[in-house]
Formats: C-alpha cells, sequence, structure tokens
C-alpha cells in the first residue's frame, strides 16, 4: 500500500471527527401544579410520540405505581397521591431510548403542593453528552488512527509476502 494514499486518510480521519455526532438523546422536562406534567423529546426538538412512561411512587420505589404512555406531543399528566410525599421517578421509553426523571413533591395539611430542589439531573438512557472532553476527542482520535495504521499494515503484510523472492 502506498503511503501517499494512507497519510491523506489519516489527516481527514482526524479532522473528521470535531463535527457533533447525531444520537438520540432524551430530553425530560417537567412542570408540577396539582399534577405532574413532562414533556419528553429527543435532542433534536422531536417529541416521544406514543413513549412508554412509568411512574415510581415515593412509599414504594420498587414497585409500578402507574403505566401509561405520552401524547402525539410527548406529553403526559399524572395526578400523584396526595398521601405520599417525597421523590417521584418517572421513566419515559421508546424505541431504546429515554430518561429517568426524579422530582420531589410534598404535600402540606392544607393540601398545598410544594416542590422544593427540583433537580434537573436527568439519568440520560440513550446519549449522555454531546460534548467531549479533549482527553475523550484525543483518544478517539488516536484509537481511529491506529485502525488506519492496522488496518494498513495488515494489508500490506499480504503484498509482501506475494512478491517473487530473488535467488542469488
Amino acid at each position: 500500500m502506498k503511503w501517499q494514499f494512507v497519510i491523506p486518510l489519516i489527516f481527514l480521519s482526524s479532522v473528521g471527527l470535531q463535527g457533533k455526532a447525531i444520537a438520540h438523546g432524551v430530553k425530560i422536562q417537567h412542570q408540577i401544579t396539582q399534577a405532574i406534567k413532562i414533556n419528553a423529546t429527543y435532542d433534536t426538538g422531536t417529541p416521544l410520540a406514543n413513549a412508554s412512561v412509568t411512574v415510581y411512587a415515593p412509599v414504594d420505589p420498587s414497585k409500578v405505581w402507574l403505566k401509561d404512555t405520552t401524547d402525539e406531543q410527548g406529553n403526559f399528566i399524572f395526578s400523584p397521591d396526595s398521601s405520599q410525599s417525597g421523590t417521584w421517578e418517572i421513566k419515559v421509553r421508546q424505541a431504546g431510548h429515554g430518561g429517568l426523571v426524579s422530582i420531589p413533591f410534598q404535600v402540606d395539611e392544607s393540601n398545598n403542593y410544594h416542590n422544593h430542589n427540583v433537580s434537573n439531573n436527568h439519568k440520560y438512557l440513550g446519549n449522555i453528552s454531546n460534548d467531549y472532553n479533549p482527553l475523550q476527542k484525543g483518544l478517539m482520535i488516536g484509537c481511529t488512527m491506529w485502525g488506519f495504521v492496522g488496518t494498513g499494515l495488515f494489508f500490506w503484510r499480504f503484498k509482501t509476502q506475494d512478491r517473487p523472492q530473488e535467488e542469488h
């Protein structure tokens, strides 16, 4: 294999990795009134239409409290049990993509709803992050270059073995 083709390939592959990959991360937003409303969308803004929704109550988080689906816009609304104050877990999944959001929800004696310390920490199951740190980028570029060099050497080995040997 001629190195004049391999070196430009290595250079182009390292430059080409700088672009943003298209993946299906999920963003779940919520709003609390007398009910909890969530909106689930992919990173691109496309709603998770008819996605599976599983709700876990604070009293027994290992047991499913409610199971339903989102509407066409990725919305889902439910009224939590007012006798169960604490963190409600809501899992949204569709075609292998989804997320889990924890929502603190408390009711006082006069049935006023409170939402203290709302966390926007979403545990993404599909795409963890769109941004990579410099170490991760360097490792991806290095692995790609290693793959190109390894593949080139693999095929170069066959080319050198096929040559007729000169006799002295």
